[in-house]
């Protein structure tokens, strides 16, 4: 994994694109579950399935990428597209937000370093 210092990065995300009151509330909403079992029940409601077969597959492609998988290999196992994929890598490599490692970190306990 790629340890990094969030809070030094938190003016970047302050200044997000993305930042508005709107997306705040959506936030909020995710943070305000407190289980896998409502995080279903609300996803559900608020996505397609295929929308969240799509973030699911990106953060396994994140956490593929991190392990050193190839193209190839991640192409098999998740059935992303290379298109998807590189935009992962690019997101997870050369953005300055730093959100996968954030999650993966977390998730992972670090287990990949």
């Amino acid at each position: 994994m790629y340890k990094i210092n969030c809070r030094e990065k938190e003016a970047n995300v302050l200044n997000s694109k993305l930042k508005n009151e709107s997306t705040d509330f959506l936030f909020d909403a995710i943070l305000s579950l407190d289980n896998k079992e409502e995080c279903y029940r609300f996803f559900e409601d608020l996505c397609t399935s295929a929308e969240l077969k799509a973030m699911s597959q990106r953060l396994v492609v994140a956490k593929m990428l991190t392990e050193k998988k190839v193209y190839t290999e991640i192409v098999k196992e998740t059935g992303a597209s290379t298109a998807t994929i590189s935009r992962v890598k690019r997101a997870l490599f050369d953005n300055d937000t730093y959100g996968y490692t954030l999650v993966l970190d977390k998730l992972l306990g670090g287990e990949n370093k």
